[in-house]
């Protein structure tokens, strides 16, 4: 009959979430607000890039006469045959971004350095860089004419230049992917934290609940307080579980739609055709597909189901060792304002782990830097998941990493529940006395 009660705390703390009205709305609602609400910064990125900087030139120079060209971003209004004064007058008058003037001397460098742009407010680069760009090239054409270049070889020179990528299998390769899966890998991370945060907090205030209100008292007289302690754990930890398996299918679905939306072929991204292997190379090329359609296969072939499975096996155990710490706590304090001094201990190790992961991952996922945070246990859940996007194996995570990190993940959780337990069994009893660390330490001793 003793083993029964711990299953039964479980389902009691699972089915107190799921049928609470908050989580069933918010499981279904929020896929759907995040997504409206990276449709609604889109929205408004376009509606602010579409306001057009407006620039009055006033050119006494025999240069840059059909050197500034109207853009989607920059239009300009030429002043002639006006003093500086006037044209500054004008300017702000009209309400522009500003006044480039460019007086008259015989030499280009000359002109350069003594052109001024006048702004009421300091320029954005939005207004400042095309303007800098027109100088700079005009300046690299004297340049190069000094040295005896045309300007029909000037503009050989000037035409962007992008190598082509492939893998060693001949495949189309495309820049930017280890920074898209880095950012993939870091919204899973972020997501871990999220959940341990959310639902470690839930667990926390259960206990603080059913401790102010002495319904514990009743309940630790037929359930020890360790089974108490890791039912509530499990219960929350199911709950989240389901909730995120919601959220996939939902993501799916609504990720499906924006394929279909934008005309993205899904049945074709897999079919590959090829081409003359170029100078001899032995394997072929695939024709050139639209960069959406790539980065959608790129997108596609993402390991996800591996991805989403250890995500499940980091999100348990990340949630099972904070859950824990965060049981201990609402044990040993009497109201939610007093968890305060305790919160930023645990929160600390997460934001270390979101901040450091990204610096280090992006820029070298491989380096002792990632390999160290996604190693440890209190950052591992969340920078080994920035990691994983790129696979396990051959040009990913090695397989003995990933084992190492969830081996010592289990030798933490099951050493910070033993902790935990001793706190929780003393202090869901204490009443009317805030705790100080010096007092949690004598509890670990009992």
């Amino acid at each position: 009959m003793e083993n029964s009660k711990l299953p039964l705390i479980i389902r009691r703390e699972y089915m107190a979430k799921v049928r609470n009205k908050s989580f069933v709305i918010m499981t279904f609602l929020s896929p759907i607000l995040m997504v409206g609400m990276i449709a609604l910064i889109a929205y408004l990125t376009k509606v602010n890039d579409s306001d057009k900087k407006v620039v009055g030139i006033l050119n006494q120079s025999d240069y840059f006469s059909t050197d500034f060209n109207i853009t989607d971003r920059t239009s300009y209004i030429f002043f002639e045959d006006i003093s500086l004064e006037k044209a500054k007058d004008s300017t702000l008058h009209l309400g522009l971004s500003g006044l480039l003037y460019i007086p008259d001397y015989e030499n280009l460098e000359e002109v350069v350095m003594e052109s001024y742009f006048y702004s009421k407010e300091p320029p954005s680069a939005a207004v400042l860089d095309p303007l800098e760009d027109v100088f700079q090239e005009r300046l690299r054409q004297r340049k190069l004419l000094t040295f005896g270049v045309s300007p029909e070889e000037f503009k050989l020179l000037n035409q962007p230049f992008e190598i082509n990528i492939l893998t060693f299998s001949g495949k189309q390769n495309l820049k930017g992917i280890n920074e898209l899966k880095a950012i993939i890998g870091g919204g899973f991370g972020y997501l871990i934290m999220m959940f341990i945060i959310i639902y470690g907090g839930f667990v926390m205030r259960s206990v603080i609940e059913e401790k102010t209100s002495r319904i514990i008292e009743v309940i630790i007289s037929s359930v020890k307080p360790f089974q108490l302690m890791l039912g509530k754990i499990i219960g929350t930890s199911l709950a989240g579980i389901t909730q995120f398996v919601i959220w996939i299918l939902s993501a799916s679905l609504l990720l499906f739609a924006v394929f279909m939306i934008f005309g993205i072929d899904l049945t074709g991204l897999s079919t590959q055709q090829s081409l003359p292997s170029p100078l001899g190379a032995p394997a072929p090329v695939d024709v050139p597909m639209d960069a959406m359609q790539l980065y959608a296969m790129e997108f596609l072939e993402i390991p996800w189901v591996l991805l989403i499975s250890l995500f499940l096996v980091y999100f348990i155990l990340g949630y099972l060792i904070y859950s824990s710490i965060y049981a201990a706590i609402g044990a040993a304090v009497d109201n939610e304002t007093d968890t305060q001094q305790f919160i930023f201990p645990i929160i600390l190790p997460l934001m270390l782990a979101i901040y450091v992961g990204f610096f280090s991952v992006f820029s070298n996922p491989h380096g002792p830097i990632a390999v160290g945070f996604s190693l440890f246990p209190l950052t591992s859940p969340i920078v080994m998941l920035m990691r994983l996007p790129g696979g396990i194996g051959d040009g990913g995570v090695p397989l003995w990493q990933v084992l190492t990190s969830i081996l010592f993940l289990i030798i933490t959780f099951i050493a910070i529940v033993w902790f935990a337990a001793k706190i929780y069994r003393v202090g869901i009893l204490m009443y009317g006395k805030k705790p100080t660390y010096k007092e949690l330490y004598k509890w670990l001793r009992y």
